[in-house]
């Protein structure tokens, strides 16, 4: 059957084959190969697109591997301690292990003399490795979901070709451990908050559960899970002596993170995401203690260039269970978005992360979320305060509060705190760390679950490290107090460094 219309003009209606190439056919870089990969409007071959990866991975890993920079342009790269890397399975920790293992950790014969021998001498400076050792942690999130499987065989299997790298199977319940943390912890801490798990009789894995189920969203629930996989990965570092902490995240993942960030009221902390500098302890002193670089050498390389990188290497990539790595709520909108977004324009990303490293708070932070362990905004509870108008009294916010830990008896926020109380846990929160126990569904009040009592006598469990932060024994310099309105005062002797500090300019040359 002949069509009615015009083959004339339907044929100068259809829209042109979009170009695979803007300009050019051949790669820009060697101007010889035709190109292979297009990169933000660039156009690269096979053999130029391996080394232009690496050089990005070593331009955003090595000016941060020194503990000290110095004077010297191209400084001797020695870091302080091990180094601890995390490992998802997915494609940006794949591509990561396998560029970290192939530039500093293969089995690179060191240059040698017209004689054989080592330049230098065996024991030069120059053929020692940059770490002393290197441990891959990979924490398992099966037990947070229904029908997921264990993957730990899986990665270990993984693991095998890179047979200098150390193996360190986590779980996510391990953040409920108290075998685990007293492994980990510097000096275990054997006081608890009233809702130990051995009270109750709750195995590691019950617990958590409870914690997952007394969040309100699902929001909540995958901010939660990345807290503790960050925790996780942060006190096994610190108990292997690490210095550095590498994270397989890519360009895209980055941003993505960085909008859901701030749409979780994570923006004072805004900073930690792109670049972490996690300091564990105090210090009488102005020099940092136990302090470990989380860098994320992918930052400039895109989930595409993740992609055909592993595929021309032939990098295994585990990958990682549809229900575990799917994101619901606020963080599955945002990747659905973002990654649409760059189909199109592939600039995309590359903006998000640039325009949110020149955001900066405006007053720096002296403590730290007892959750999240991240910098603590001064000034939020009474903040929250001049915006709130609704009391303890309203029946919706009772609802919404009844699986938050140790808050004080409903109606009774006026009386004065007694000091045999433990202080509440909301005043030393950060604000997104509040949302995502407080926040409020658009389908109403969550269900407390079975373990949660109402009244508040026996609240959900917490990880360990809340309680051995939050009723850790003080020590001789430090003094807790708490006022007759709730207040938590601090009060810290301070050392003689600091005290010199003070009044330096005050003080007299003899």
């Amino acid at each position: 059957m002949s069509s009615c219309g015009n083959p004339v003009a339907e044929d100068a209606a259809l829209m042109p084959r979009r170009f695979k190439f803007d300009k050019v056919r051949d790669c820009i870089k060697c101007k010889l190969n035709p190109g292979n990969i297009v990169i933000r409007h660039a156009v690269y071959c096979k053999d130029c697109f391996t080394p232009l990866v690496t050089l990005k991975f070593r331009r955003a890993l090595e000016p941060l591997v020194n503990a000290h920079s110095g004077t010297s342009k191209r400084p001797k790269l020695k870091a302080s301690g091990s180094l601890t890397l995390g490992f998802s399975g997915g494609l940006g920790s794949s591509v990561l292990l396998d560029i970290l293992y192939k530039t500093y950790f293969a089995n690179q014969p060191p240059s040698v003399d017209p004689s054989g021998e080592p330049r230098g001498g065996a024991n030069h400076p120059r053929n020692t490795n940059v770490w002393s050792s290197c441990a891959v942690c990979y924490v398992e999130v099966c037990n947070a979901f229904n029908e997921t499987r264990d993957r730990t065989e899986e990665i270990r299997t993984a693991l095998a070709p890179y047979p200098k790298l150390d193996f360190i199977p986590l779980r996510l319940e391990d953040a409920f451990d108290q075998s685990w943390w007293s492994k980990v912890a510097a000096a275990p801490d054997q006081s608890q908050l009233a809702l130990e798990l051995g009270k109750d009789g709750l195995c590691t894995e019950a617990a958590l559960r409870s914690y997952l189920a007394s969040l309100p969203t699902q929001t909540a629930v995958s901010s939660a899970i990345k807290v503790i996989v960050r925790l996780l990965l942060l006190y096994t570092a610190r108990s292997r002596q690490s210095s550095h902490l590498l994270l397989g995240t890519s360009l895209t993942t980055l941003s993505i993170s960085l909008v859901s960030c701030i749409s979780q009221g994570g923006g004072y902390s805004i900073l930690e995401e792109l670049q972490e500098e996690w300091t564990c302890g105090e210090s009488t002193t102005s020099e940092k203690l136990n302090v470990i670089r989380v860098v994320r050498p992918l930052r400039d390389v895109t989930m595409k260039e993740c992609a055909a990188f592993a595929w021309w290497n032939s990098i295994t990539v585990v990958g990682r269970d549809k229900q575990a790595r799917a994101n619901a709520g606020i963080p599955g909108l945002t990747q659905d978005f973002i990654v649409g977004l760059e189909k199109d324009y592939p600039s995309t990303v590359s903006t998000i992360a640039r325009t949110c490293a020149k955001l900066e708070p405006k007053t720096a932070s002296r403590e730290s979320c007892t959750l999240c362990q991240r910098p603590l905004q001064e000034g939020l509870e009474d903040w929250k305060n001049r915006i709130s108008i609704r009391s303890y009294s309203d029946a919706k916010l009772t609802l919404d509060l009844i699986h938050l830990p140790l808050l004080a008896p409903f109606g009774a926020s006026d009386l004065p705190t007694p000091f045999h109380q433990p202080p509440s846990i909301l005043t030393h929160l950060c604000y997104s760390c509040q949302v995502t126990l407080t926040s409020r569904s658009s389908r109403g009040p969550k269900p407390a679950p079975s373990s949660i009592d109402v009244g508040g006598t026996s609240p959900s469990p917490l990880p360990v490290w809340v309680s051995a932060n939050h009723t850790r024994p003080h020590v001789a310099h430090e003094e807790l107090t708490i006022s007759a309105n709730g207040e938590i005062w601090h009060q810290k002797k301070q050392g003689e460094a600091e005290n010199r500090s003070a009044v330096a300019e005050f003080l007299l040359d003899t």
